[in-house]
């Protein structure tokens, strides 16, 4: 016999057991979307930063080497070489990493060795 001790005027309640494994499952898979975009996010970012990194060297390189020079580092540096423009000692690279895409400048000058020569 089971006593229950439920106020006047008031239904029984039906047991509220089960009703915290859907909410549990609501939320972990609100994590593990939320876990995904972030990895996504932070990949989108390395990339972004390895293109610029990739594009400063390749710039410098092809400053001084050329094309090739600029090719052979672009890709020593985990991108692909897109374009390359030269215009007098200037060189102008744009490489590719994954999709993201970074440009960068150099410019070819020569220093007396002595400090405070202008370059």
């Amino acid at each position: 016999m089971e006593i229950t001790c439920q106020p006047r005027g008031y239904p029984q309640r039906l047991t509220d057991m089960g009703q915290v494994t859907p909410f549990v499952a609501l939320m972990i898979a609100m994590v593990a979307g939320a876990l995904i975009l972030v990895s996504h996010l932070g990949g989108a970012a390395a990339d972004r930063a390895r293109a610029r990194t990739a594009a400063d060297a390749a710039a410098l390189a092809g400053a001084v080497g050329g094309d090739d020079a600029a090719r052979r580092v672009a890709v020593a540096n985990g991108s692909s070489l897109i374009a390359v423009a030269r215009s007098g000692y200037e060189t102008e690279v744009t490489v590719e990493v994954n999709q993201a895409r970074a440009t960068a400048r150099a410019r070819l000058s020569w220093s007396l060795g002595r400090p405070g020569a202008p370059s």
